[in-house]
């Protein structure tokens, strides 16, 4: 299974870093990460490999929650899967 993580908010060192730590320890391998700073803000989505994982799903949602508290940013995710059912319609 894949999944499609967002990530929104002002710029500032170590979000990458941060989020692929966190993504390292739960054994997620990144597929393709896609970012851009405009002006202060920074955006970035990144496709993840979720088959390895060494947790639940809703688990990884929490740790994602708590570490976009600990950066100041929006960050979700989402099954791939899902994903692409939501635009097809």
């Amino acid at each position: 299974m894949k999944g499609i993580i967002t990530i929104i908010g002002k710029d500032k060192t170590g979000i990458i870093a941060g989020i692929s730590t966190l993504l390292s320890n739960c054994s997620i391998n990144i597929l393709d990460i896609n970012q851009t700073v405009m002006r202060e803000y920074f955006t970035m989505i990144m496709l993840v490999d979720l088959d390895k994982m060494n947790i639940g799903f809703a688990d990884l949602q929490q740790h994602l929650n708590k570490k976009g508290d600990e950066l100041c940013m929006n960050i979700r995710i989402q099954r791939e899967d899902i994903f692409d059912k939501m635009y097809e319609i």
